[in-house]
């Protein structure tokens, strides 16, 4: 019998498709042509890892080789403490480094794995729509249901909890939020959603996922709260950061999940069954980066900014109007008028053909992403001058 007999599993077929594959492959289409793409598809930090914590990770990596044997799998207690003490600085919430925080292959990693660890076939997530895809396809994989929350520009890209059916409510497991969101790149500005949230999740018996990625990556003077500082948060939930985003240490593959110590407790088991952890070397080049200078993440703060407003105004220029956002890397415009009939990947795929601009459909973050594309601000800032001159081939 030949493999092409062996299905897969009911939950990996239950996953939507994977839209940015159908992206990857239309880019290596076109570059095989001969195409110059530029790429804003995917949130992948084009700028080096600043050079001390690279420096740091040499270092270790040369003169230390009892870092190149298995890893502790809940991180080491050097980084665990420096992790609360970061959140204890930043946010002002205290956390047991000991029971508190658990560090991660990636929070994509955790994130998945939380689902698995308490999720049943059949169980339900309340899961914001559009969301960063690992949100949802996580409850897919272990076997859940996802109850969307619509996220609409007329409510700021705040899911509305009052509109939960009561008897969805009684039944769901979990609850997703991520703000600063991706997509969107929408904030919260007033604290009571939070307060709201956490009054939902205890009434109801809600663990709440907080995805808190983006939380350095803001502008305009706008600083990010952490769901852990509204009352009551550590008892019903945890979150999750990563340092892709604050250190441009995406392929590093390190992140963080922290707060509630049974919930936290219950991942680290998951884990434990499933990955060695994070290298030792790199999970100390994660101390270098937390405790060493942090103008690297300001330098890094201003580039995107700057990235943003050329963008943004080179756009309304060309009568494409988009909202500046106060935080992520991301853009999200609404299609443009001249193209509104068509869907978001019908537009992807047209942009991608028409003028080698590579960015991400709507539809791939959700049902409620229709109408609407995802600009990720990650190539050279004199790109964004041939992406605007690109643009205005098909606007004009």
């Amino acid at each position: 019998m030949g493999f092409n007999m062996i299905e897969c599993s009911e939950k990996l077929k239950r996953l939507p498709p994977y839209l940015f594959a159908r992206i990857k492959k239309l880019k290596d289409e076109m570059r095989a042509k001969g195409m110059d793409v530029i790429d804003l598809d995917m949130g992948n930090p084009d700028r080096p890892t600043p050079s001390h914590i690279v420096e740091r990770l040499c270092d270790t990596i040369k003169n230390h080789p009892s870092t190149h044997r298995y890893p502790q799998a809940k991180g080491m207690p050097k980084l665990r403490s420096v992790i609360s003490r970061w959140y204890r600085e930043r946010f002002g919430v205290e956390l047991d480094p000991e029971k508190e925080v658990l560090v991660l292959v990636g929070s994509k990693e955790g994130i998945c794995h939380l689902s698995m660890a308490y999720l049943n076939p059949g169980d339900l997530a309340l899961v914001p729509d559009p969301a960063y895809p690992v949100h949802f396809n996580g409850v897919y994989l272990a076997g859940g249901d996802v109850y969307s929350l619509p996220l609409l520009e007329e409510n700021n890209y705040l899911p509305d909890l009052d509109a939960v059916p009561e008897e969805i409510a009684r039944k769901a497991k979990m609850l997703f939020i991520c703000y600063p969101h991706n997509p969107t790149a929408a904030v919260v500005e007033d604290f009571n959603f939070y307060k709201k949230v956490v009054d939902f999740a205890k009434k109801y018996d809600i663990i709440v996922v907080s995805d808190l990625a983006y939380s350095e990556l803001t502008f305009d003077g706008y600083v990010a709260p952490s769901f852990l500082q509204t009352p009551g948060a550590m008892d019903v939930g945890v979150e999750f950061h990563s340092f892709s985003k604050t250190y441009n240490m995406a392929g590093w593959r390190i992140g963080f999940a922290v707060g509630n110590a049974e919930i936290v407790a219950v991942l680290e088991k998951f884990k434990s069954f499933v990955d060695y952890g994070v290298s030792t070397a790199i999970q100390l080049s994660g101390v270098a980066a937390l405790t060493g200078p942090q103008d690297c993440v300001e330098e890094i703060r201003r580039i995107y900014q700057r990235r943003r407003d050329i963008m943004v105004e080179g756009m309304a220029k060309l009568g494409w109007y988009v909202k500046k956002p106060k935080a992520t890397m991301y853009l999200w415009a609404p299609l443009p008028q001249k193209f509104k009939n068509m869907g978001s990947i019908e537009f992807s795929e047209f942009l991608l053909r028409e003028t080698g601009v590579a960015i991400s459909p709507g539809t791939g973050f959700g049902k409620y992403g229709e109408g609407y594309i995802r600009i990720a601000l990650v190539t050279h800032e004199n790109r964004f001058h041939d992406t605007l001159l690109r643009f205005k081939k098909i606007l004009k």
